[in-house]
C-alpha cells in the first residue's frame, strides 16, 4: 500500500511539474496574446472575413536559431472568435481574412500575438542599439520601424538578431495561398 501511495505521489508530482513547465513555455511563446478585445482596430469575429484573403510568411532568427511562431495566434477559443490576422500552423504563414478593406502591418500581427516588435526586439529575439535587428522584406533589406511593414500579399519577411546574420532564406512554398 505504501509503495502504491509513494508511486502515485511521484507520478502526480511529475504531472504537476510537467504542467508548470508547459505553462511557462506557452507564456514565453504566446506572451500576453490578445483575448478577444479589439487590437489596433482589428476585431475578433466568430468567423473569417471574406473581403480580403491574403497571406504572408514570417521568419525570426535569434543569433542563428529560429524563433518559434506558434500555431493559432489570433484564435481565441474561449471567446469563440478569430482575429482578422492569425496563424493556423507553426510555419510562419500569417493569414489575413478580413471583412473590410483596410491595410495591415506587421505591428498589428505582433500586437495580437502579444509580443514586442521594435528595431531591437522581435518576440524573444533581442538586438541592441549598436547591433539592431536586420530585417528583409521579399529578399531586400528593410530600414525603418519593422512594426510599419505592410502585410501585402505574399510578403516574405525575415527578421534576424545576431550575430551571426545569415543570408535570409527565400520562402517559395506559397502553393494555393
Amino acid at each position: 500500500m505504501f509503495s502504491r501511495l509513494r508511486i502515485s505521489t511521484v507520478a502526480l508530482s511529475l504531472v504537476v511539474l510537467t504542467a508548470a513547465a508547459t505553462t511557462a513555455r506557452a507564456q514565453d511563446t504566446y506572451g500576453s496574446m490578445a483575448k478577444g478585445e479589439q487590437v489596433n482596430g482589428v476585431s475578433c469575429d466568430s468567423q473569417e472575413g471574406s473581403r480580403i484573403h491574403i497571406h504572408q510568411h514570417l521568419v525570426i532568427f535569434d543569433h542563428g536559431k529560429q524563433v518559434h511562431i506558434p500555431e493559432n495566434v489570433g484564435q481565441v477559443p474561449l471567446a469563440r472568435c478569430l482575429y482578422w490576422i492569425h496563424t493556423h500552423t507553426p510555419d510562419g504563414i500569417i493569414h489575413i481574412e478580413a471583412p473590410q478593406n483596410r491595410s495591415f502591418t506587421l505591428g498589428d500581427f505582433f500586437a495580437i500575438w502579444g509580443q514586442p516588435l521594435s528595431r531591437t526586439q522581435a518576440a524573444t529575439a533581442h538586438g541592441t542599439k549598436k547591433q539592431p535587428l536586420h530585417v528583409w522584406v521579399n529578399g531586400k533589406p528593410y530600414v525603418g520601424d519593422p512594426s510599419k511593414i505592410a502585410l501585402v500579399p505574399h510578403a516574405d519577411i525575415v527578421i534576424e538578431a545576431g550575430p551571426p546574420f545569415l543570408k535570409p532564406p527565400v520562402f517559395t512554398n506559397w502553393g494555393k495561398l
